[in-house]
Order: structure tokens, then sequence, then C-alpha cells
């Protein structure tokens, strides 16, 4: 099992020296530029190209998929967005919204659907990416969700399955930006799939 980036950034010793984890991290994100694999990448070769030792490397990550995560985090870091609670549909706007840009960021980086498109084959990797990075998001999303059924802007008999509704929210906008790289993510496109979204989920009659 892999430890998360809070766990495996913890070590005894000496401080760490910010330079050279940006430096290893960087030189990850410049390999998988330039065509290597994350199954090609090795510690000896990582720090062979960072110009580092491999001792140095191993004291701040106790392998190489600790070190991917990182990495991972890194390039996926955007924050979660700070809902304005004006309405539920203000605060779906901006939590969708917040999707659609990591879409056009993802879109403009080739690098960042290699990772997780490769991550995805090393069950350890992706479910440790999982746990820190999506699972906080889909969880955020899911007490907006509760918190729309308790104020009446959703049908309660929708909060059966919220995991469910997770997706439905989130189904959309995440397969135009990964499954079709050719669709427009207009800035736009947020409100009239959040408008098309509340037509399914308000109370009816």
């Amino acid at each position: 099992m892999i430890d998360p980036p809070s766990t495996s950034a913890a070590r005894r010793g000496r401080p760490r020296s910010a330079a050279v984890d940006g430096a290893v991290i960087e030189t990850v994100l410049r390999l998988i530029a330039e065509g290597t694999s994350l199954s090609e990448l090795s510690i000896e070769g990582i720090a062979r190209e960072a110009g580092v030792g491999k001792a140095t490397v191993y004291r701040r990550w106790p392998g190489k998929e600790a070190l991917l995560i990182d990495v991972l985090a890194t390039v996926d870091s955007h924050p979660l967005p700070e809902l304005p609670g004006t309405s539920f549909r203000d605060d779906l706007i901006v939590a969708v919204e917040s999707i659609r840009r990591r879409g056009v960021a993802k879109r403009e980086s080739a690098l960042m659907r290699t990772m997780l498109t490769e991550a995805q084959s090393s069950p350890d990797l992706w479910r440790c990416y999982h746990d820190t990075v999506i699972a906080t998001r889909r969880e955020a999303l899911a007490q907006l969700l509760r918190r729309g059924m308790a104020d009446g802007d959703i049908r309660p008999e929708l909060g059966r399955d919220v995991e469910l509704l997770v997706d439905f929210v989130t189904g959309p906008m995440l397969a135009r930006s990964t499954l079709r790289p050719d669709a427009e993510l207009s800035p736009d496109l947020t409100e009239r799939l959040v408008d098309l979204l509340l037509d399914g989920m308000r109370p009816r009659g």
C-alpha cells in the first residue's frame, strides 16, 4: 500500500530541501513529457536525470509509486472551490465549473491525461490518488447535494443513492472533457448543464 503524500512527505533526519523535491518532480514530468511511460521510470534513472543521488530520492519517497503520487498531486493541484452560498443553483454552478476548468487544463496538457491513464494500470497508485484527491472532491459535492435535499431543492427520494447522484452531476462534464477531446468547453457550458441537471433533480409539481 502506498502512503498518501502527507505521510510519505514526513521523513526523519535533516529537513528536506524544497529545491531538491522540486527538481525531482520536474524531472519526472519532463521524462513523461518526452515519452517515458510510468513503467519505464525508475528511481535510479530519475535520480540520474535530476542530478541527485539515488539515496537522496529514497530519503524523500520510499519508492516510485509514492513519488508518482506527489507528482500527480503537483499537476492536479486545483483547490476545492469556495461556494458562494447564495443559492443551491449558484453553488452547483461553482462546483461543476471547477470540473470544467480542470478539463480545460487537462486538455491543454497531454501530460496529465497520460499520467491518469497510466496510473489506472497500477491499482495501488490509482487507489491512493483516488483516496487523496478524487474522494475529497466527491464528498464535498455529496455534502452540497445533501444540503440541497434538506433545503427542498432536490427531490428527497434521490437521497437513496447519493453516490449515484454525484455521478449524475459530474458525469456529463467529465465525459465531455475526457472522452470527447474535440468537444467545446466554453464558459457558458456550466450554466447550461446545471440547468439541465436541475430539471431532473427538482421536486415535481
